[in-house]
């Protein structure tokens, strides 16, 4: 049973009024479950609402897409069999992103790059997971890079500080969720922010999700107020952004997201579309599929 305030995916969105181009990536987006078939990890922080991969392959088709990046979420810990059956599923139309155990072998990693896995995530959110020495970080980053991969990083803004050692230190391809989760009530402007734009003027190899406009919102449905922080990263650093819906959308608490709403913000932050090209096409493209 899903948590009592846990709030499931928006049951019929919106066609985007927008239409994304040919060979269009939802590159952050996730499945859970079925239960039945891939229980949840016994030590999950939350547990969501089955969000199982026909109905995110449904979506992709419905908003206009064509490939979809599936990154293993918490609720499932560092067992990846929901996101390897829907990598199988799909084929050449996902590649995916897992949470590896520091004891995975070679020979584990090596199948999984064979079902399309191409990195990992590694989440320092602590409302969602335990805290992990960063020393067992490294010794990941170690065991992937023979294989190519990159590397996700989750964390909330207050916390970038004291994390930039660390990401110069992984010396590999970064992508950061959702903008390292900005406070939009502070503004474009406001050190925190900018302490992360510099980060990736100083580090060429950190890329960044301009995803989750429905998290970050102080004024839900409308995402105005999260729009310039999108825009100034796809527009500064137009070769490292990626966009994904967020799909099923997990704990939200304050509003269902309507995936459709959130597809038309696209041009709202790539307005041109050599833009809207780079961001849902060549980066991903370039990222996942090269």
């Amino acid at each position: 049973m899903m948590d009592p305030d846990y709030l499931p995916f928006h049951p019929s969105p919106a066609k985007p009024e927008f239409k994304a181009p040919a060979g269009a990536v939802d590159a952050h987006c996730h499945v859970f479950g079925p239960a039945d078939k891939f229980p949840y990890h016994p030590k999950r922080k939350y547990t969501p609402c089955d969000a199982p991969k026909e109905k995110l392959f449904e979506l992709r088709d419905y908003l206009g897409f064509e490939r979809n990046v599936i990154v293993q979420a918490s609720c499932h810990g560092t067992d990846n069999a929901a996101l390897l059956d829907a990598l199988e599923a799909a084929g050449e139309l996902a590649r995916g992103i897992a949470v590896v155990d520091p004891a995975i072998t070679v020979e584990e990693l090596q199948a999984m790059d064979k079902a399309g896995v191409r990195g990992v995530r590694f989440n320092f959110v602590k409302r969602l997971v335990d805290t992990t020495p960063k020393e067992v970080f490294l010794s990941i980053a170690e065991k992937i890079k023979p294989l190519g991969w990159h590397i996700i990083v989750y964390f909330e803004a207050q916390d970038l500080e004291g994390l930039i050692p660390f990401l110069n230190e992984l010396d590999t391809t970064i992508v950061v969720d959702h903008m390292g989760r900005p406070d939009v009530a502070k503004g474009v402007d406001h050190p925190d922010f900018q302490r992360f734009v510099q980060l990736m003027k100083d580090n060429d190899k950190i890329w960044v999700k301009t995803t989750c406009p429905e998290r970050l919102t102080l004024t839900a449905p409308d995402y105005s107020d999260v729009v310039p922080f999108m825009k100034t990263l796809v527009e500064q650093f137009p070769d490292r952004c990626l966009w994904g819906t967020d799909w099923p959308h997990p704990n939200m608490k304050s509003h269902v997201p309507d995936d459709g709403k959130l597809v038309d913000v696209i041009p709202l932050i790539a307005p041109t579309a050599e833009l809207q090209q780079k961001l849902l096409v060549d980066n991903p493209m370039r990222l996942y599929w090269a």
